[in-house]
């Protein structure tokens, strides 16, 4: 039986099990993949204990951290210096970020542009990933951040600058025009705060598509908005399962069709 886990502090609730479980079952997969909540004085002295499973993900505290440990990095991981997966090659280990393989692969699913004016709200760590994506493919971007945290845009911005991307950074008050797409990157409108939204509905109705990478609500007040406008929109639970199975696929070297990642989707935003 292969063993996988998913590495963090504190982890509390995860859907990452179930997931990777129905992953498994449908790849044939003979695996079980665990929680383990390891705090940070005890990190180094427990790595080998993650080495030794067939392969790990990693979440906060230690997509950073982790990278100290890890013998080679995959271009997606040198590109943010962030790691959220593990895998082993030939006895080295390799770091990978699925995180932004899960982004892409959604956002193009549910049909949202980066190719065109996008408005992403929130520059920290989800955020930088998905902007420099967004330059990445295109996107004449404007990051809104709150009063006195453009900082948070610095690493992004640094990349538009070096990359000759267009890029700019405004709070809530200063956003005018329309846009192709409305990314959400804040945690503003995660459970249990439902009652929040990161932008008004006004500002939602001047957008072509709205993509919120919460996934818990499965709708949030944002993706409300645009339903209620017939704006189409997307929430963050296919983000969640397609990094699964990006990781599953560096992992075991399995591929999964579409029509049975949306079935997992599906079920897991029954969940709550």
């Amino acid at each position: 039986m292969k063993s996988f886990a998913l590495l963090g502090h504190p982890l509390g609730h995860s859907l990452s099990p179930l997931i990777h479980e129905r992953l498994m079952q449908l790849a044939g997969i003979d695996g079980r993949y665990t929680l383990t909540d390891i705090p940070p004085e005890e990190l180094p002295r427990r790595m080998q204990e993650l080495f030794a499973l067939d392969g790990f993900n990693v979440t906060i505290p230690y997509k950073v951290d982790v990278i100290d440990y890890l013998d080679e990095l995959d271009d997606t991981a040198k590109r943010y210096m962030s790691v959220n997966c593990v895998a082993k090659r030939d006895g080295r280990t390799i770091g990978y970020n699925t995180d932004c393989v899960g982004f892409i692969r959604s956002m193009e699913q549910a049909g949202g542009r980066m190719d065109g004016k996008v408005l992403l709200c929130g520059c920290g760590g989800v955020g930088r990933m998905i902007a420099i994506e967004c330059m990445r493919h295109g996107a004449d971007l404007t990051v809104m951040v709150r009063p006195g945290r453009e900082c948070t845009a610095d690493a992004a911005a640094e990349y538009a600058k070096a990359h000759g991307h267009d890029m700019r950074v405004v709070t809530a008050d200063m956003i005018t025009g329309t846009y192709d797409a409305l990314i959400n990157a804040t945690a503003v409108g995660m459970y249990p705060n439902v009652d929040a939204s990161p932008v008004t509905e006004d500002i939602v109705r001047r957008c072509g598509f709205v993509y919120d990478v919460i996934y818990n609500p499965s709708e949030t007040l944002l993706m409300r908005y645009a339903r209620e406008n017939g704006i189409p929109c997307a929430g963050g639970m296919a983000m969640l399962v397609m990094q699964a199975a990006a990781a599953e696929e560096h992992w075991c070297g399995v591929k999964f069709d579409d029509t049975d990642l949306d079935k997992i989707v599906s079920a897991m935003e029954l969940i709550k």
